[in-house]
C-alpha cells in the first residue's frame, strides 16, 4: 500500500521548493514533512529530494510527483462527479508537469494552455526546452506531456501530429546592406552575426543546410527568448530563423526582409502524452490540438 501522506509531502516539496511552504500547503508542520520524508528515503533506500535553496526531487522523487499528479487529476475528476468523496472543500487543485518549446510557448500555445487551466482549475507547471529535446523530459519521468519535434513516439506515450511551426530567415534591412550589399552566399554567411536561441539551437544550420548544401561555420549571438529574437532581428544585431507568425507582418511592412526569399523552413510538432495519464489528460489534448489545428501550418492531406 502506498503511503500517500509522504507522496504528497514529496510532491508538495518539489512543487513549492522548500520544507516551509510544503508544510503551509499540507496544513501540517515542517517537522511532519520532513519525517514524512524520512520514512518514505528510508522505505525505499533512496534519496527523494535534494535539500537546498530551492528544493528538488532526485530522478526517484520526480517519478513520485508524476504519480501524484496523475492521482490528482483523476481525484479531480471523481470529485467533480461525486463531490461527496473530497471530504473538504479546500482541496488543492492538481497540478501537472508539461515540456515545451520557447516558440510554441511564444506563439501559439498559450490560448490553449489558458483554456484547459480555466474549465479545469488545474495547475500547469510548464518547462521549456528545444523541441528536439522535450521529448527527453517524457524519457526520464520528469513531465507527463510535451510539445516535441520527434515524430517517433516515446516509449509508453502517444503521439498526435500538431501540424509545423513555420520559421523565415529575416534580418533587417540595414542588416542585410552592411553584410550582405551583394548577396547571401557561404563566404558573406561565414561574415554575418546569426542569433541562436541557445547551444541547442539549431534552425539557422538547417536553413543554411538546406539552402546551399551544406554548412557554413558562422559567428553567433545567444539571445534565449523568443520575442527579444525578433526585437534583434529588427534591431540589426543578427540574422535568425523566426517563427512566421512573429514576423509576417515586420515582412508585410519591410521592417523585416527574408535573407533569401520563399526559403522558409517547416518544423513538425507533435503532442506526446504519457499512455497512463492520456485519459485523465484528455482535456488538455483536445485544448492543445484544437489551437495547434487552427493555427500551425497544416500540409495537404495531413
Amino acid at each position: 500500500m502506498l503511503d500517500y501522506p509522504s507522496l504528497r509531502a514529496v510532491a508538495a516539496i518539489a512543487q513549492t521548493g522548500s520544507f516551509e511552504r510544503a508544510a503551509e500547503q499540507l496544513g501540517v508542520t515542517p517537522s511532519a514533512v520532513s519525517q514524512r520524508v524520512k520514512q518514505l528515503e528510508e522505505r525505499l533506500g533512496a534519496a527523494l529530494i535534494v535539500r537546498g535553496q530551492p528544493c528538488i526531487a532526485t530522478q526517484q522523487g520526480e517519478r513520485l510527483c508524476r504519480h501524484m499528479e496523475r492521482v490528482g487529476v483523476l481525484e479531480g475528476e471523481l470529485f467533480d462527479q461525486l463531490p461527496g468523496l473530497s471530504g473538504q472543500s479546500g482541496r488543492q487543485p492538481p497540478s501537472l508537469q508539461i515540456a515545451v518549446n520557447a516558440d510554441s510557448l511564444g506563439t501559439w500555445l498559450m490560448s490553449g494552455l489558458a483554456s484547459y487551466a480555466r474549465e479545469s482549475g488545474h495547475i500547469v507547471n510548464v518547462t521549456v526546452d528545444d523541441q528536439d529535446h522535450t521529448a527527453e523530459w517524457l524519457e526520464k519521468g520528469k513531465v507527463l506531456a510535451a510539445v516535441t519535434g520527434h515524430a517517433k513516439p516515446v516509449h509508453g506515450c502517444r503521439r498526435i501530429r500538431l501540424g509545423a511551426l513555420r520559421y523565415h530567415a529575416t534580418a533587417s534591412p540595414d542588416y542585410m546592406r552592411r553584410y550582405f550589399p551583394a548577396g547571401v552566399d557561404r563566404a558573406s554567411l561565414q561574415r554575418a552575426p546569426a542569433i541562436n536561441f541557445n547551444q541547442k539551437d539549431r534552425l539557422q544550420d538547417q536553413w543554411i543546410a538546406a539552402t546551399f548544401g551544406k554548412p557554413v561555420v558562422h559567428q553567433s549571438h545567444g539571445l534565449p527568448s523568443t520575442h527579444a529574437f525578433v526585437d534583434a532581428a529588427l534591431g540589426g544585431m543578427g540574422w535568425g530563423m523566426n517563427p512566421a507568425m512573429l514576423v509576417n507582418e515586420h515582412l508585410k511592412s519591410g521592417r523585416l526582409v527574408e535573407l533569401i526569399a520563399q526559403t522558409p523552413i517547416d518544423v513538425e510538432l507533435y503532442w506526446q502524452v504519457s499512455r497512463l495519464s492520456a485519459e485523465a489528460l484528455s482535456g488538455l489534448t483536445r485544448a492543445v490540438f484544437a489551437v495547434a489545428r487552427s493555427t500551425l501550418h497544416q500540409h495537404q492531406g495531413n
